[in-house]
């Protein structure tokens, strides 16, 4: 168990001492490596007694982000011509910090602090990769690297369905989330509920995730990255064996985590792939792969009634689908009540912690139940036009560019239904990793030419 928290010191240190040696790219490999197995590795720690340590390592991927953007800015030598979207990130940033001064909400200064590092951290990740010279960041190796990680998890993933054991059953999760947020064993497994099918009992599998909602958003990751990765300038697909092993792991953890936003996801990442490289027979072999896995989860589901299930699901008549449908009502209602918010902390992790939480799973409301409709808006436009930029400039873009512009807008079109569904900004992984990449795109393409050869979002979104 020990190789966790070892593996995760061991990235850091490697990523701090490239990072002093002006490598500031270096730090990738620990948000790669360090991020999906952040809530293992704390665990473990205080399964095996050192609790006492786990406050030092807690914001170990905040100091990565502050090293990596302090060395880029102390090595800056060129002028940075800004985007819209540089314009509305840094607007969202300081919108919201304002929430942190002003006497609006209940909760403390750090508390604010703490809720203000869960909505805006994002920003600062981002602006990492859009000052970062992309000659530097060499994509192929990270994005193996990411390929990579898929493996290892579905492979553990394989271990967890042969034993019927959670892995975090022998990790002290359960234990951890109890001393640090306050929350107690659910479900019937000894750890909580979304480690199961409310309705069903069927087991969930989170890998080395913190959980398995995060393990299944991850496979978007991986799906979009093996289609950026391997697409070539004529959009030819021809994957590699890495790449090939990395899609039988994708399938394998989209599967066993039974996350049906994700898997929704996974399936309009493969749609839309195929549309915009007008592949005919590739959306034919997806409408297989469809079938075969919607029979593989009538088989897993076999001695439950279906019919049901699958009519529940639709209509949010499940438990968890109910549980989602009254959270974000309660949330609207108090949006509308408060418009320009309750306080940061109103929603999400510190009141969580605190089990007065408003909104529930819902990256949007979660954040305007905070600091309003404002933000909000600013938030769905950011999200929106890295969609739009990255589609229309993939087709123009060549090389490791054309490779972050595609993986870009497959994962943003993907994460749209997760967002809807969960507060998919509290996974540390799929954050860092997804605006990083929004980053070094507007990075590129503003080195593409002049102001007057940039795309037009108005115009194409007309």
């Amino acid at each position: 168990m020990f190789i966790f928290p070892l593996l995760y010191i061991s990235a850091f240190f490697s990523a701090i001492r490239d990072i002093l040696s002006k490598n500031p790219q270096g730090g990738l490999s620990f948000l790669i490596f360090g991020l999906p197995i952040y809530n293992t590795t704390l665990s473990i720690l205080y399964e095996l007694g050192f609790k006492s340590y786990i406050p030092l390592f807690q914001p170990l991927k905040e100091v990565v982000i502050l090293a990596m953007l302090i060395s880029v800015i102390w090595t800056l030598k060129e002028k940075i011509r800004f985007h819209v979207i540089d314009y509305c990130i840094m607007g969202y940033f300081l919108y919201t910090f304002l929430y942190v001064l002003l006497p609006i909400g209940s909760f403390s200064i750090p508390e604010k602090l703490l809720a203000f590092k869960s909505t805006s951290f994002f920003v600062l990740i981002y602006l990492t990769a859009r000052l970062i010279n992309p000659k530097l960041v060499y994509i192929k190796k990270y994005f193996h690297y990411l390929l990579i990680v898929a493996i290892a998890a579905a492979a553990l993933v394989l271990y967890e369905v042969i034993t019927d054991q959670h892995f975090q059953s022998h990790t002290g999760y359960s234990e951890y989330v109890y001393y640090f947020f306050g929350q107690e064993q659910e479900g019937n497994y000894g750890l909580t509920w979304t480690f199961e099918r409310s309705e069903s009992g069927v087991k969930r599998f989170a890998s080395f995730f913190s959980d398995p909602l995060e393990h299944a958003s991850a496979t978007l990751i991986t799906l979009a990255v093996i289609a950026g990765l391997f697409t070539d300038k004529n959009n030819n697909l021809t994957i590699s064996k890495l790449g090939g092993a990395a899609i039988l792991a994708s399938l394998i953890s989209i599967i066993f985590s039974i996350s049906r936003s994700s898997l929704m996801s996974y399936f309009i990442i493969i749609y839309v792939y195929a549309l915009i490289t007008g592949k005919k027979n590739f959306i034919l072999a997806c409408n297989l792969f469809i079938l075969m896995v919607m029979l593989y989860v009538t088989y897993i589901l076999a001695d439950k009634d279906i019919y049901t299930y699958i009519v529940s699901t639709l209509t949010l008549q499940d438990d968890s689908g109910m549980g989602h449908l009254i959270a974000w009502i309660e949330g609207l209602e108090a949006i509308i009540s408060n418009p320009l918010g309750l306080g940061l902390g109103a929603s999400g992790r510190v009141a969580a912690s605190l089990g007065t939480t408003i909104g529930g799973e819902n990256q949007f409301i979660v954040l305007g139940v905070q600091v309003g409709i404002v933000a909000v808006l600013l938030y769905i436009f950011i999200h929106f036009a890295l969609i739009v930029y990255s589609y229309k400039w993939f087709k123009y873009l060549e090389g490791k560019e054309k490779t972050v512009a595609l993986t870009l807008f497959l994962l943003k079109t993907g994460s749209t239904l997760p967002l809807i569904t969960a507060n998919l900004d509290s996974y540390s992984y799929i954050t860092y990793i997804t605006w990083f990449l929004a980053g070094l795109f507007v990075n590129i393409i503003m080195r593409k030419g002049s102001p007057s050869n940039q795309v037009n979002l108005k115009s194409y979104v007309q």
